[in-house]
């Protein structure tokens, strides 16, 4: 008890032998004095206004000037709130902790009892099993987040970080020491090894498996959360983002991948994760997986139905009219884990993962129903598996009941078979949704009637996302409008969406005659998929040119031949094409 009763007896606090340890102003050390002292009393917190009376004179509220100190103690460690509403120190004023209490932190506690805050370690000893090794692992983040904390917490660097660096050094050093004695291979080291991820990579890894154990929905899981774990300055910051961006080390070897989802501001925020299978893996090392999972690219091959669909655009690249705009990005928000639940917790779903939903896209040729389909999957990270209803006559006259099912029994099997959600695409929907016929009196209308009704079944029962697109709703039987949740309209652009179009489908790089007008060129009443195509052809023509200057005049000549009929507009898909 020397170093204790050193420090409550000192007439000069500066002079007492764990005041370097404090690594704050002598003022602020008096207040852990006067503290002390009302600790060895009995009285374990003491409001802040009754501490700087006592300390300080109130005449001219001199006392005031003191509360950054009492801050800083906060922010340090030193001193903690004794309150039911505790504050979060970087969200309060300094005068806003006038009238709350404050108590010894069981850090400084055990400074006055030891004199020194250096850990001393017991032997080194070999990991037991691979959760003890976890154990030390997940403490290893938990000092990350208390630094990350002070950090945002702490206007000025504080001096407090030093303190945990030094023990998260301490605690790397065993970590590895540990490693080297222990002869069993342990999971996790191993895993970090085959994989040559760097210590970053490891933490931002472990942090996510840290996630899994305590079954947390933690905003740590958040990008910029992440980032904040390994970064010391904004310089750090910058440069790791680039860890979680498309094309790292970690998303391109498939050991985490993300979820993007609308935040409350409008933008579109990132949600990490480890992929499942490897999770498992480490979650249940002595278990062995009997099935591994296939890839769907590794198998389509194998089906002369579907064509499968990478996406290249997202939502942001396409061009879309307001009502649609806002009925995609309601879709969007089912993703978010408290709108999933909130439906769980109605009876809604019955599921707490993915989305169901069956949309109709529906709109004139060219409107961009297609691409949108396709963004909308990239960015809910999803493949898509493409169907083209035109063909569906031709390629099953005489079996249409046996071959409708053989199209819903082939996705179900792939999804089933490579354990993933990609969106079934029915593209040209019309003879799948249009009217049926009421007198059915030849075999080809009863053919029809039967193909639809088998359709109507499946549509019924069907989980996941499909999306229909079709030129005209008003041809719907009514039996299936029914079924669709979501029947969104795609409307010819206006003026002012045509400019936008025209900005992004020009060719880029390329040399323009003076006095080029773009917005010229969006007075004219074209679709998406129409721009689109007068802008290739128009690059054809300029490309083999002696003298390759795009002029007004070549995209006008484009743009009467088109809307004359020379070519056939009503195939051209989309809005943009890269």
């Amino acid at each position: 008890m020397k170093i204790l009763i050193d420090f409550l007896e000192a007439k000069k606090v500066e002079k007492t032998q764990i005041f370097i340890h404090l690594k704050c102003s002598v003022d602020e050390a008096k207040v852990l004095q006067y503290l002390a002292k009302k600790f060895i009393q009995g009285q374990d917190d003491v409001m802040i206004l009754e501490i700087l009376q006592d300390l300080y004179s109130s005449e001219n509220y001199e006392h005031l000037e003191h509360l950054k100190g009492v801050k800083n103690l906060l922010e340090l460690g030193w001193l903690h709130q004794q309150s039911f509403t505790p504050m979060k120190i970087s969200e309060v004023s300094e005068l806003e902790l006038l009238n709350t209490a404050v108590g010894l932190s069981p850090s400084f506690l055990r400074l006055l009892q030891d004199g020194s805050l250096e850990v001393e370690l017991p032997d080194i000893k070999p990991y037991a099993d691979h959760l003890e090794y976890l154990q030390d692992q997940f403490f290893r983040i938990e000092l990350y987040q208390k630094m990350s904390a002070i950090r945002q917490n702490v206007h000025e660097h504080s001096l407090g970080i030093d303190r945990l660096q030094n023990k998260l050094k301490l605690l790397e050093k065993r970590i590895k020491e540990r490693v080297e004695q222990t002869s069993e291979s342990l999971v996790l080291d191993k895993f970090f090894k085959q994989k040559k991820m760097d210590a970053k990579e490891q933490v931002i890894f472990l942090a996510l498996l840290r996630e899994e154990y305590s079954s947390s929905d933690s905003s740590l899981r958040e990008m910029n959360a992440l980032i904040e774990l390994i970064s010391f300055d904004e310089y750090e910051r910058i440069k790791n983002r680039s860890l979680l961006e498309e094309g790292s080390h970690l998303l391109s070897e498939g050991i985490i991948d993300y979820e993007e989802m609308l935040n409350p501001f409008g933008g579109i925020s990132r949600a990490f994760y480890i992929v499942d299978d490897l999770l498992q893996s480490i979650i249940h090392p002595q278990k062995n997986k009997k099935v591994r999972r296939l890839k769907l690219n590794s198998i389509i091959e194998e089906q002369d139905i579907f064509e499968l669909v990478e996406p290249e655009t997202s939502l942001d690249d396409v061009i879309l009219n307001k009502e649609t705009r806002e009925t995609l990005d309601n879709l969007m928000k089912q993703i978010d884990k408290e709108v999933v639940n909130r439906l769980v917790a109605w009876g809604i779903k019955d599921k707490k993962s993915g989305i169901d939903a069956r949309i109709i896209f529906y709109g004139a040729a060219g409107t961009g129903k297609t691409m949108t389909a396709y963004s909308l999957a990239k960015s809910l990270k999803r493949q898509v598996l493409s169907f083209d209803c035109s063909k569906i006559l031709s390629m099953y006259v005489g079996e249409s009941e046996k071959n409708v099912r053989k199209i819903f029994d082939t996705f179900h099997d792939l999804c089933e078979r490579t354990k993933s959600e990609p969106i079934l695409l029915l593209n040209e929907a019309d003879q799948f949704l249009s009217a049926r016929s009421s007198g059915a009196n030849s075999s080809a209308d009863q053919m029809h009637n039967q193909m639809q009704n088998i359709f109507l079944e499946q549509i019924e029962k069907f989980k996941g996302i499909l999306i229909a697109t079709t030129n005209l709703l008003e041809n719907i039987d009514k039996a299936f409008s029914r079924r669709f949740n979501y029947k969104i309209e795609f409307k010819k652009p206006n003026e002012a969406q045509r400019l936008e179009l025209w900005k992004k489908m020009l060719p880029r790089g390329a040399e323009y005659e003076s006095g080029f007008e773009t917005a010229a060129l969006a007075k004219y009443t074209l679709t998406g998929g129409q721009i689109n195509l007068i802008v290739k052809n128009t690059a054809y023509k300029v490309a083999v040119r002696e003298l390759p200057i795009f002029k007004q005049s070549d995209f006008e000549e484009e743009i009467k031949r088109e809307r004359e009929g020379s070519f056939d507009s009503e195939k051209s898909m989309g809005f943009l094409n890269k």
